[in-house]
């Protein structure tokens, strides 16, 4: 029976013993973990390794680093496409198991780690994810089905700048509507992406609103 990457692990774990498996991590952290490292990483790879490893320990023994260094170091998506990033100041310290990153506001989930360096163009990134949801979206469910669509549209005007200061509380506060209010858990995965945005690049998106404001005033008084 192999449902996924995971079940090869379970012929050493039956050989060894659960107690064995118990070892790694730490309290209602135990065992290992498959974690892919993608993104601006020197050597992109999926590796096994403990749960509780140091986010940092990670990045830098299995995939070299980030590149340029850890100070060109931007966010980290920690979980896959669904959790909510976190910024540099969180990724120095926090380990990468379910209750360290629930602290810090986001979530192991796949365990799939995205690196974003300085380069990364962070309002767009999101916004990229919020157009994979909305597609990916069934429509059954009127929260998910409605609010991915919104959500994208309003995402992708702050990539120009080309929106109103009170929209960025609109977009968390739709953000909320469509978190718990659906099905299945896309619709959740579609949010969350968003308010970890909102919640760590604030300045970000108003600082794009000003310059847009600036090169429409310009313009028109040309």
């Amino acid at each position: 029976m192999f449902s996924n990457l995971l079940s090869p692990c379970l012929q050493a774990i039956c050989r060894r013993g659960g107690e064995w498996f118990a070892s790694f991590g730490r309290e209602r952290n135990h065992g290992t973990k498959l974690y892919c490292i993608s993104g601006h990483v020197n050597s992109p790879c999926t590796v096994e390794e403990e749960m509780s490893i140091p986010l940092r320990e990670l990045v830098e023994r299995h995939a070299g680093g980030v590149k340029g260094g850890w100070d060109n170091l931007l966010a980290i998506i920690p979980g896959g496409s669904s959790v909510p990033l976190i910024p540099k100041s969180v990724c120095e310290n926090v380990l990468m198991d379910f209750d360290a990153l629930v602290e810090v506001q986001s979530g192991l989930g796949t365990a799939a780690v995205i690196v974003m360096d300085k380069s990364a163009d962070v309002v767009d990134c999101i916004a990229r994810l919020l157009l994979f949801y909305k597609h990916e979206s069934c429509g059954q469910c009127t929260p998910c089905r409605e609010g991915t669509g919104w959500l994208t549209k309003m995402l992708y005007r702050f990539v120009k700048g080309d929106a109103r200061p009170g929209e960025i509380d609109m977009i968390w506060e739709l953000s909320k509507q469509i978190e718990g209010h659906t099905i299945c858990a896309l619709g959740d995965a579609a949010a969350w992406p968003v308010q970890g945005l909102v919640r760590h690049f604030r300045p970000e998106l108003e600082r794009r609103m000003e310059e847009f404001a600036n090169k429409s005033r310009k313009q028109a008084t040309a």
